[in-house]
């Protein structure tokens, strides 16, 4: 597929606030995104249909007020009017990031982690409140660890560390009490673990490092096909190098910041498969 062609609805409703740092970095790659509010696709006026798209992003914010619990009145939304289409989307192979917020709510539709299937009937896991009890917002490390389900690591190496500010008060990843165990290994034996919190020598390690206390160091997971991604760390945010706070002190000239490779694998992976 050329990349003119290639469509990514940036889905955005009241409260989120990162959707248009996430159109601009489809739109510097040669595609074209476009903002849709949730309304044009569940019935409101600029109709528009998923089928209309090859991918998808649920951008950061903080969606109807975080009301409930973070991303749950977003996702519920979805689920009443989109669930049958969202779930032929992800079965056809088409791409979903959800970063932050987004991340929050393919928690609660079921889309992530999804285990066993394209969609869960209920939340496998929970993005809870931060172990500080702060909105935690500065730059962090994660390490992709991902061994290569996830499409949207293509661009990065295996063990690569990247920079990634994150921004959020509810990002601590938990399963439910008990099966913690059980539930962990079958994630890590079915390749869903993405990134991972680190510290500046590449080691696992918590607070500050780890900014909310997740199980595991998880900093973002796929789905079982590798074609849904969720992370709480915010890569539109470092699209360019520049946007680094100590980007003067770089000498490697290179203006591509870390959060690139996402977006570049994304488009990718379109052009290859449709």
């Amino acid at each position: 597929m050329k990349k003119d062609n290639i469509k990514i609805c940036v889905l955005r409703m009241e409260g989120t606030n990162c959707e248009q740092e996430v159109y601009y970095c489809f739109k510097r790659l040669g595609v074209k995104p476009e903002l849709v509010h949730l309304n044009q696709l569940t019935g409101g006026r600029d109709k528009r249909n998923l089928s209309d798209y090859q991918g998808i992003v649920i951008p950061g914010g903080f969606s109807a007020g975080d009301y409930v619990r973070a991303g749950a009145i977003f996702a519920a939304r979805i689920k009443s009017k989109l669930i049958a289409d969202l779930k032929k989307f992800v079965e056809d192979g088409y791409p979903i990031i959800g970063i932050c917020n987004g991340f929050q709510v393919l928690v609660e539709i079921g889309l992530l982690p999804a285990m066993d299937a394209s969609i869960s009937k209920y939340p496998q896991v929970v993005l809870n409140i931060n172990d500080s009890f702060r909105f935690e917002c500065r730059p962090t490390l994660i390490k992709n660890v991902n061994k290569g389900k996830c499409i949207f690591t293509k661009k990065i190496e295996k063990n690569k560390i990247l920079r990634i500010p994150c921004a959020h008060a509810e990002g601590k990843f938990m399963f439910p009490a008990g099966k913690e165990a059980e539930l962990l290994q079958k994630l890590i034996d079915n390749d869903q673990v993405v990134f991972r919190y680190v510290d500046p020598d590449g080691k696992y390690a918590g607070y500050p490092w780890n900014p909310n206390g997740s199980l595991y160091n998880i900093a973002g997971i796929c789905n079982l096909y590798g074609n849904v991604m969720g992370m709480m760390p915010h890569p539109e945010r470092v699209f360019y190098s520049y946007t680094n706070p100590d980007w003067t002190r770089s000498k490697n000239g290179n203006l591509d910041g870390d959060g690139k490779a996402i977006f570049e694998s994304t488009v990718n992976y379109i052009r290859r498969k449709f």
